[in-house]
């Protein structure tokens, strides 16, 4: 494509994922002409949709439950809520266990406590105070940990809390198998090993969220948030342009201002002999991580799950006990296949009839794999769900999958089919991509990271580009005052 069209721009973005939309959406807002480079047809990334089992039928084809939409700066900034349309499930999520035990995560504390017999209480006193200051926990880990920390006294709690759950002390406070169970199916979302210090850290905050304001849903699905962003790029006199990969930096309209929602892989590439050697070292260094296999299921009924308050969930995560769901992540960090997998599901048209023909219902699933695996885990998935809500398979009209390979091929940001771009440890949450006050901005004259690989890493937040954008308007454009993003 001729971009010498767009030769009067200010800022260039490449990457049309919620971090790049969301740089974008900053820019324009701030008055500057911008200019969006997306290679596939359709705008969003991690946050679009597509029909893909049968027509009629809308399907998530990354990100489904959004526990960050409520919570993000960016997104409260922006005004998320008033511009797109959520549910917001009673439960947030369920843990089912065998013999029809579950453990059920209410948006409300007090009845999750009061479901959860004698660990009740400890589940309650390990999560309240986070759940109180949710806003205050979100702020914390929404940026570099290169600073000195916002609101201490919520850090030193949610520091002992990660402490105590990131280490074997984890099952020191519970007697029983539901409230651990809980917390540990809300932590594997890293696939990271467990316990570890950042699996518990990501998953006390995102259970924090659950309780706080619930795991959003977007009614119509994830494609509206994109939708919403590109709307509010265009009104601004921004443009985004699809169906086009960018290949190299030279590639690119001259801007003062480059922001890349890329990996710091695909960095390497784009600025070729433009990069430092220093810096090329450091960005070399960055470690992937483990990956995902997907299942998008189109059914004829709602998953018949044994216990019955586990159909009213949001998020569903299958696996069994806290044992059961360690052996199988630990398994995957040492490059095994698990027969018995941890699996996270979402069942959005429990509260969303808008993305199915009448009647018939979506089911959203991924296990972890071990990086670049090309086994589809289709069978072990269904076999799995069914353990938990016999029957199932009878319900199954068409499926489609994703091996871990094709989710790489589908979004090149997924290295290996790693969908959070990079190994969320500690290390590497300190080191997004390197260890900065200031990750985003790179020692190339006006290129700024502006991914998930960059601080402050995975998750549905828009965080990372709104950060980054934020220091090109510093840095670029002299200004430091925040731009208003709410809806006019």
């Amino acid at each position: 494509m001729n971009t010498s069209k767009y030769a009067d721009v200010d800022a260039v973005v490449v990457g049309a994922g919620p971090n790049g939309l969301a740089a974008a959406v900053t820019l324009a807002r701030s008055g500057l002409k911008v200019v969006v480079f997306e290679r596939a047809t359709t705008p969003g990334g991690g946050v679009s949709s597509a029909e893909l089992t049968r027509p009629g039928f809308t399907h998530d084809v990354c990100s489904a439950v959004h526990p960050l939409a409520f919570e993000s700066r960016f997104f409260r900034e922006f005004g998320l809520r008033h511009r797109v349309e959520f549910a917001v499930p009673e439960v947030s999520f369920a843990h089912p266990l065998d013999g029809g035990q579950a453990g059920i995560a209410f948006r409300d504390l007090e009845r999750t406590r009061e479901t959860l017999g004698r660990d009740g209480a400890a589940y309650a006193s390990l999560i309240g105070p986070l759940a109180a200051r949710a806003s205050e926990v979100a702020e914390l880990t929404g940026s570099t940990l290169i600073r000195v920390p916002p609101y201490l006294g919520a850090a030193a709690y949610f520091g002992a809390a990660a402490l105590e759950q990131g280490t074997p002390l984890w099952n020191a406070r519970f007697h029983e198998e539901s409230a651990p169970a809980l917390l540990t199916g809300v932590a594997a979302h890293t696939v990271l090993p467990l316990p570890s210090l950042a699996a518990a850290s990501a998953g006390l905050a995102l259970t924090a969220y659950a309780h706080a304001r619930g795991w959003p849903i977007p009614i119509g699905g994830s494609q509206r948030i994109a939708d919403a962003m590109v709307a509010d790029i265009e009104a601004h006199g921004g443009v985004v342009v699809t169906d086009h990969e960018v290949t190299s930096l030279d590639e690119l309209p001259r801007a003062r201002a480059t922001l890349l929602d890329v990996t710091p892989r695909a960095l390497l590439r784009l600025a070729r002999d433009r990069m430092p050697s220093r810096y090329r070292r450091r960005l070399e260094r960055f470690r992937y991580g483990n990956a995902v296999a997907k299942v998008d299921f189109a059914l004829s009924e709602p998953v018949p799950w044994t216990n019955t308050t586990v159909r009213g969930a949001g998020t569903v995560h299958v696996g069994g006990t806290r044992a059961e769901i360690q052996a199988s992540e630990n398994g995957v960090v040492r490059g095994h296949l698990s027969e018995n997998p941890y699996v996270l599901v979402s069942q959005p048209t429990v509260f969303d009839a808008t993305r199915t023909p009448e009647g018939m219902h979506t089911l959203w699933a991924y296990t972890h794999v071990p990086a670049g695996s090309d086994v589809d885990r289709t069978e072990v998935v269904i076999k799995q769900i069914e353990r938990f809500a016999p029957g199932f398979r009878d319900t199954i009209v068409a499926t489609a999958s994703r091996t871990a390979t094709e989710v790489a091929s589908h979004n090149p940001n997924y290295v290996g089919g790693d969908i959070s771009s990079g190994e969320p440890s500690v290390r590497q949450l300190l080191q997004r991509p390197v260890l900065s006050s200031d990750p985003w901005r790179t020692p190339m004259p006006g290129v700024y990271l502006a991914g998930a690989s960059s601080s402050p890493g995975p998750g549905m937040h828009g965080l990372a580009g709104w950060h980054a954008a934020l220091s090109a308007l510093k840095h670029e454009f002299g200004a430091t005052a925040l731009p208003n993003l709410m809806p006019r």
